[in-house]
């Protein structure tokens, strides 16, 4: 099977902002994929590898394009390039950096224009064409002619869609039926959406829901099986040596077998929580030191809020308030993320109070009947933290790509300082396609030099910008970074001279200026 063919159905993808659309291109091309190739083809217009990093970063993928020209009629077979990159991955010891290089650098020669373009947003991680999982995961059921529901059951319990593909594929659906919760077989977690305020929470929920406190933490899956322990992040990545305190905890509750969902954080002698970036550190491929001194220098507190797993029951399409009672039974409360049941938007504006002043981002709002489902985001589950905005200058913007071609996408923001602009990132996220043309076309009048797909303008327009933290970066001169930055809407009636300077920012990073001093000004305005 040529990559061409692969590709060919990436762009199809990437030009629609139709799901249907998308699902029917996918399923066309999972019908035509040979057996073997099935996992590989699943993983790759899902936007991953196999094999996971593979030890080539983003420096490493550009110079090798950049050293080579394209070929001009497509000849790459995708079995021979699979096991291109498995032979890459091997690569260790002495000189491997240079072996990669020359090996990647031989691949892309190999490809053409188009193909070397899905190449290296493959391998960076860069893949955006809106065949997410869900998409992926409806394509493949339409491809087998299985019920999605089916697929999307199985996808969460094996954790793994290609995976899934291969079951399918060889199994059928009775295959996948067949599929449970495994002990140490890390599971997708489950995901929620955003509700703007306390009453859409309830109102959402029928009146009544659970709020947990959000911890801003790291995700942790915790799978006990006797005396084995294993913990996966977010991504499914095991980790159970960067958090002992997880594996003592979980060989310390009475029973020997369960799966676990939560989070783990680094608080503050006072109890408040360290950024989250102050989290990460400990799981950090460069971190230097054995985990006893890593929690010695920095302890990490695990608190859990469902269950997935007890004993030999799968507990997950038991309803919350029956899961709620399990978890109680079995972790003590010093380890559990604090909630409780709400019926009144008074109660729930308290409890989300609470929640601010204790130094957490907000609050969870579960519906009281609801399963667990890996990988699922919906209303179950709703975020409900108010967010940070700043008003910020444009100081350039990327061309776009796939769907945006054509467009000036990513901006780069900066706040007002004494000497001009600090740099605190780029965002290309909650513009819609109006915005986007408008933008363009604004941007473009205002342009002042052009540095490939990136154009520099006259910092004039205003724009209003929610984020979900600071941190510290040594990307930017300021030293400083937005989290999660999205556009609000720009603001014609701002003058640049009201853009929020560089000291607002480093006061919010300090910790001078609180959500909670967020939430009171927008309840307030």
């Amino acid at each position: 099977m040529l990559l061409a063919t692969v590709v060919a159905c990436s762009d199809a993808v990437a030009s629609t902002r139709s799901r249907n659309r998308k699902s029917a291109a996918l399923a066309g091309l999972l019908r035509e994929t040979p057996d073997a190739l099935l996992p590989v083809v699943v993983a790759w217009l899902s936007g991953d590898l196999p094999q996971g990093r593979i030890g080539v970063g983003y420096a490493t993928v550009a110079a090798a394009r950049d050293a080579t020209t394209a070929a001009e009629a497509p000849s790459l077979e995708v079995d021979g390039l699979h096991r291109a990159f498995t032979e890459i991955a091997d690569y260790a010891g002495k000189g491997s950096g240079t072996a990669r290089r020359e090996r990647l650098e031989g691949l892309l020669t190999q490809a053409t224009e188009p193909e070397r373009a899905f190449l290296v947003a493959l391998l960076t991680g860069e893949l955006r064409q809106g065949a997410l999982a869900g998409v992926m995961t409806d394509a493949f059921a339409a491809s087998e002619d299985i019920d999605p529901a089916v697929v999307r059951r199985a996808a969460m319990l094996a954790g793994d869609l290609p995976e899934v593909a291969r079951i399918a594929r060889e199994e059928g659906a009775a295959g996948l039926a067949a599929l449970r919760v495994e002990l140490g077989t890390a599971l997708q977690p489950m995901l929620a959406d955003t509700a703007e305020d306390v009453a859409e929470a309830l109102d959402k929920h029928g009146g009544a829901a659970r709020f947990d406190w959000k911890i801003d933490g790291a995700r942790v899956q915790v799978h006990r099986d006797g005396e084995r322990v294993r913990v996966f992040s977010r991504r499914m990545n095991e980790v159970t040596a960067a958090v002992p305190e997880v594996v003592e905890l979980a060989r310390a509750l009475s029973e020997p077998r369960f799966i676990l969902d939560g989070e783990v954080i680094a608080l503050r002698r006072d109890g408040r929580p360290h950024p989250f970036q102050t989290t990460m550190r400990r799981f950090g491929r460069k971190t230097r030191g054995s985990a006893a001194e890593l929690r010695e220098e920095l302890p990490l507190t695990p608190l859990f809020f469902d269950l997935v797993r007890l004993g030999d029951d799968d507990v997950l399409d038991r309803p919350l308030t029956e899961r709620m009672a399990l978890l109680e039974r079995l972790v003590p409360a010093a380890s559990r993320v604090p909630g409780q049941v709400i019926e009144s938007a008074a109660a729930g504006e308290a409890f989300l109070e609470q929640a601010l002043q204790a130094g957490h981002e907000g609050v969870m709002a579960k519906g009281l009947h609801t399963p667990w489902e890996a990988g699922k985001r919906g209303s179950d589950w709703l975020k409900l933290k108010p967010a940070w905005t700043l008003d910020l200058v444009v100081l350039a913007a990327e061309w776009g790509s796939g769907r945006r071609s054509g467009w000036l996408s990513n901006l780069h923001l900066g706040a007002r300082s004494d000497d001009g602009w600090v740099m605190l990132g780029k965002t290309f996220k909650g513009l819609t396609d109006e915005t986007l043309q408008w933008q363009t076309d604004e941007l473009r009048a205002r342009e002042t030099a052009r540095d490939k797909h990136v154009v520099r303008v006259r910092p004039e327009l205003v724009v209003e910008i929610a984020f979900n933290e600071i941190q510290a970066s040594p990307r930017y001169d300021g030293g400083l970074a937005l989290r999660f930055a999205r556009v609000k809407g720009y603001r014609p009636d701002k003058d640049p001279s009201e853009a929020d300077t560089i000291e607002t920012v480093r006061r919010i990073h300090e910790g001078q200026l609180t959500l909670l001093d967020a939430h009171r000004r927008a309840r307030e305005s």
